[in-house]
């Protein structure tokens, strides 16, 4: 995690295309000039020192191979798994002769970090492991990473969705794909404003700032709520990794969520960091005639089926007829105009999408960082919806990290449809906005509310 010494740093953000092309069968993905290590530490990890790459055989046709799949439990990562079970429908399971080998991570995973270490690395240990794809990639994964790459430099490490330091992933991963948190720090605030919202409650807690990427959206969330003229408002709510579990915490919006409404008004969009915290707050949002314009890892199936009782067993997999059927239902909720997400999952989506990435890489058929490549193989299960690519930038040095490829979609609100955010120009001044994160973690420690 990132550690705690107190500096501003600056966040940037351009477009950049990888040009790294496959030779004929041995393939080097050696990473570029390595950008500032200066604050990288990690626990339980210690700092690469080159950030080596995997040197990998492309594979031959009818070529035995596996893919291992780490994601959260159903609790936790619903969309994840869902997208997990799809994977194994169309590859099949490794036991059973296919391909994919998955496994989950615990539901309590900071607390046990060393069983999710254990979980990935063992992965290696089988020889047919070509690929290791981490969705969400929890603390631990740069460790187990590292442990990998010793023993077994041949396989591909994918990081999807870190909830680590930056530069840590980059180092230790060949390719780190997260949603775009820095532009969507402004275009949520925009979305906000243009359903009508005055005001804008941010709903997480001190672990969760202490992530890079979510303390940075934050930052330029609460300035974007200065600059166009909406309150911004500082929540706390309990952690479910801690004691008090996903049925604590779940409870305790539901418990507070009217009394927030009557406190700020109606016309306040909430916004939560945590995928657990999502269905009471939905579900107390349309009660309360709030607002909430999308979710923070965005799926029509994240937190909606559960806060509106919606069955949707029999069109799983049909992505438009599951927005239309969540659509409906939050409409009779009175959520119409006033709620949203995207009409594709983040989570299902970017866990299928990677394992086709994976593949196809494998097979020499995709450039391993090259954005246009991952946001086209994830357009293959949306459409209708365009995706939104491009690199993340060191804060500190300005260099584009390569392999760190940030993605988004533009947020569907039910009964008005797509907002056309992906039409939508981040200033610059967002892009390289000044952000304290010791500061952060401290406002948030200070914050209105419970956190424990």
């Amino acid at each position: 995690m990132k550690s705690k010494k107190s500096k501003l740093l600056t966040l940037g953000l351009m477009l950049a295309l990888s040009v790294n092309l496959f030779g004929c069968q041995k393939v080097d993905t050696e990473e570029p000039t390595s950008p500032s290590t200066e604050n990288t530490s990690n626990e339980g990890a210690a700092a690469p020192e080159e950030g080596k790459k995997a040197e990998f055989e492309v594979l031959k046709d009818g070529e035995e191979y596996h893919i291992g799949l780490i994601t959260g439990t159903v609790s936790q990562s619903e969309d994840e798994i869902r997208g997990a079970e799809a994977a194994i429908e169309k590859y099949g399971a490794s036991k059973d002769g296919g391909v994919i080998t998955h496994d989950t991570y615990p539901d309590r995973f900071e607390a046990e970090i060393e069983t999710t270490i254990s979980k990935i690395t063992a992965m290696a240990d089988d020889p047919l492991m070509k690929a290791i794809i981490v969705n969400q990639s929890v603390p631990g994964t740069v460790a187990a990473f590292q442990k990998v790459r010793e023993k077994r430099p041949d396989i591909l490490l994918f990081d999807v969705t870190p909830q680590e330091d930056i530069l840590m992933t980059t180092k230790a991963a060949d390719l780190v794909v997260d949603v775009d948190n820095v532009s969507r720090g402004y275009r949520i605030i925009k979305a906000a404003k243009d359903m009508g919202a005055t005001k804008f409650a941010h709903i997480t807690f001190p672990r969760h700032m202490s992530i890079e990427t979510l303390a940075l959206r934050r930052a330029i969330m609460e300035q974007a709520c200065k600059d166009l003229g909406i309150e911004f408002i500082s929540l706390n709510a309990p952690d479910p990794t801690t004691d008090i579990g996903v049925p604590g915490a779940q409870q305790y919006i539901a418990d507070n969520i009217q009394s927030w409404i009557d406190k700020y008004g109606k016309d306040t969009a909430f916004f939560c960091t945590n995928d657990a915290h999502t269905e009471p707050l939905l579900r107390g949002v349309a009660a309360g005639g709030a607002m909430f314009v999308e979710p923070d890892l965005p799926s029509p199936i994240m937190g909606y089926p559960g806060a509106f009782s919606v069955g949707l067993t029999d069109i799983a997999g049909d992505w438009t007829a599951i927005l239309n059927r969540v659509e409906e239902a939050v409409s009779e909720a009175g959520g119409a105009n006033r709620m949203g997400t995207w009409a594709y999952s983040l989570g299902y989506t970017s866990t299928l999408g990677m394992v086709d990435f994976a593949d196809q890489v494998l097979h020499g058929k995709r450039e391993l960082t090259n954005q246009d490549d991952v946001t086209e193989v994830l357009g293959t299960y949306t459409e209708g919806a365009s995706w939104m690519g491009s690199k993340m930038v060191d804060r500190a040095s300005g260099e584009t990290l390569d392999n760190f490829v940030l993605i988004a979609q533009d947020t569907y609100v039910f009964g008005k449809g797509f907002l056309g955010l992906d039409k939508v120009e981040v200033p610059e001044e967002y892009l390289n906005l000044n952000v304290d994160l010791d500061k952060i973690l401290e406002d948030q420690e200070n914050a209105e509310g419970d956190a424990e």
